[in-house]
């Protein structure tokens, strides 16, 4: 079929997300999804949000239902400002549309065509689809159970125009940095005099203990932070924010303004009620109760099931996600048609890779899903694995 449209060269880079596919197939109602990234609907504070509502239309709503700054509410800039643990000032916070918003700006205010750009591996697959359509070379930085490596960070610096890390809980493999690594990725950082983007959505989803101090903490100047109210609040109010150095901020907005004018303040305005007196103090630690037990029962059922089938996995401590390595020979991409059909799903790990893929690699949520969904789950996807080796060997 002929079309008069002629796509720009940047939309002929954009994929659809791997995740938002296999979301499709989760719908299913036969099917136990370990797949997205979804926060448990049971953490929803909607009793809150209610009274909020009601509070906002009665006390202010006409500004709660017009345009508003484009930097967002100004109670809720003070608000982030005021819970982040090093020194800053309300003008630097700019409350976005998700946090996904936040890494559109950023890609627009500092890639060009061919701009070099650093990434861990693997890495979020939302900020890869984010950074493509300003067509950057993402480079792989060598990365272990503790995130990336800072001899290869600093091996790459060069020209690159800012490193992509996500410290705590990291989307699909869980890891998160320790002390030591921090201090030594942001010194690497600062000698190379390379500018570090830190994605913070699941910080605060911490079971035993917090992690150390974010990355921007150590030099403000040289860090965009990146946060999100979708996992500690609800991720339908599309709303996050960043955090800046002055020398930035006019840019990011004038990028913001050209998007969307503004975040939705009625949004901002709600949230803003909602975490007036300390209720997040009181709400998440019940979230971190939950997804503790969830991952202690993923990982019970994981021991139990996987024995023997030289399968891998890491234990976080904190967020949503488990990362699995699969035997020698198998594709967790083609294996997922197999789980599918055994009413389990999950995401494959390649799309997460900005070089070269390690296909046996796979991510399991363990937050959606019940404690006997997980244990159900866990069993079919281990007899998936059965049978793909032993069609491996036959």
């Amino acid at each position: 079929m002929t079309t008069p449209w002629k796509l720009a060269a940047r939309a002929e880079k954009m994929n659809p997300s791997a995740i938002r596919e296999i979301l499709k197939v989760t719908e299913r109602p036969d099917v136990i999804s370990l797949a997205g990234g979804l926060p448990s609907p049971q953490t929803f504070p909607v009793t809150a949000f209610a009274a909020a509502c009601a509070e906002v239309l009665a006390t202010d709503g006409q500004a709660a239902l017009q345009y508003a700054a484009s930097e967002g509410y100004a109670p809720l800039r003070q608000a982030v400002a005021d819970m982040l643990p090093w020194e800053v000032n309300p003008d630097q916070v700019l409350i976005t549309t998700g946090s996904q918003q936040g890494l559109d700006l950023i890609a627009k205010v500092l890639i060009d065509p061919g701009s070099k750009v650093l990434v861990e591996t693997p890495t979020y697959l939302g900020a890869l689809q984010a950074f493509s359509p300003m067509e950057p070379q993402a480079v792989s930085v060598a990365s272990d159970a503790e995130g990336v490596l800072p001899e290869d960070l600093s091996a790459k610096a060069a020209d690159a125009r800012f490193i992509y890390l996500l410290p705590n809980f990291q989307n699909p493999t869980g890891r998160t940095m320790s002390e030591a690594r921090r201090a030594a990725v942001s010194a690497a950082a600062q000698a190379a005099g390379l500018p570090i983007v830190e994605d913070n959505p699941y910080g605060e989803l911490w079971f035993d203990e917090a992690p150390p101090l974010p990355l921007t903490a150590r030099n403000p100047e040289g860090c965009i932070y990146l946060g999100s109210f979708s996992k500690v609040l609800a991720p339908g109010l599309r709303l996050g924010f960043l955090v800046a150095p002055r020398a930035l901020y006019p840019k990011l907005l004038q990028a913001k303004q050209a998007v969307d004018l503004h975040t939705p303040i009625f949004t901002q305005r709600m949230v803003s009620t909602v975490m007036r007196d300390g209720f997040l103090d009181r709400h998440v630690p019940q979230i971190r109760a939950l997804y503790k037990a969830q991952r202690d029962a993923m990982v019970g059922a994981l021991r139990r099931e996987m024995r023997g089938l030289d399968v891998e996995f890491n234990v976080p401590k904190g967020g949503m996600f488990l990362w699995l390595r699969m035997p020698e020979g198998i594709d967790a991409t083609a294996l997922l048609a197999r789980a599918v059909e055994r009413h389990v799903a999950f995401v494959p790990g390649a799309p997460f890779y900005a070089g070269e893929p390690d296909a046996r690699t796979l991510r399991l949520s363990f937050v959606t899903a019940t404690e006997p969904q997980i244990a159900t789950a866990i069993a079919a996807l281990a007899e998936t694995v059965r049978e793909a080796l032993q069609v491996q060997t036959a």
